[in-house]
């Protein structure tokens, strides 16, 4: 039997590695200064951040340059050795469902990367970040706006509203919702696209 998330995930990694350039050159200069900001608020200067989900390792920069510890982590080999270069960090290849640490990050950073989690996966991947975090550790997460779930544009997508994310947080009792904002996609030939952006906060 074929493993529905598992091919999921195979076919947005397949994107990434394919368009990891593309998306490099569209992604690594954008000023996300304001969301950054906003996450590093809730910790203290020289707490170690994951940044689940690196990308080119924009973000991942930003924290260092900002005077915090960084872990980064991607599904993409391409991506990670991109990201190696921006930051000068070794940066695993793993997959979001291969988190395994303990009690470990005072935040975790998932920026426009778990969005590609399906609904039914979602809730394993929240443990596994909510088991992660020291106590009282928060988590930042971001996810395109609306209803939708599917393959669009060769990746998969789970879209989320307010009411959506806060049934799903509820649900799974491993988080309080500390503040939420809707966005702009700050790429300029995007900007028409929203984003639901989120603080969780650990329960212990």
């Amino acid at each position: 039997m074929i493993n529905k998330d598992l091919s999921i995930e195979n076919s947005t990694l397949g994107y990434y590695h394919d368009k990891a350039t593309e998306y490099t050159e569209s992604t690594l200069y954008v000023d996300f200064s304001e969301i950054q900001e906003w996450f590093t608020s809730f910790l203290e200067k020289g707490n170690l951040i994951l940044d689940f989900g690196c990308g080119a390792g924009r973000d991942s920069l930003s924290f260092l340059n900002m005077g915090y510890k960084v872990e980064a982590m991607d599904g993409s080999t391409r991506l990670c050795a991109i990201a190696e270069k921006v930051t000068n960090l070794k940066v695993k290849n793993v997959r979001f469902s291969e988190l395994n640490e303990k009690d470990k990050y005072d935040g975790i950073w998932a920026c426009a990367s778990i969005v590609h989690v399906s609904l039914k996966e979602i809730n394993n991947i929240l443990n596994k970040m909510h088991s992660a975090l020291k106590k009282e550790g928060v988590v930042y997460c971001s996810f395109k706006y609306g209803k939708f779930e599917g393959i669009k544009n060769g990746r998969y997508y789970t879209y989320f509203t307010e009411e959506k994310f806060n049934k799903l947080i509820t649900n799974i009792n491993l988080f309080n919702i500390v503040e939420t904002r809707i966005t702009s996609d700050v790429r300029k030939e995007r900007n028409q696209e929203k984003w639901l952006n989120v603080i969780l906060k650990k329960l212990n």
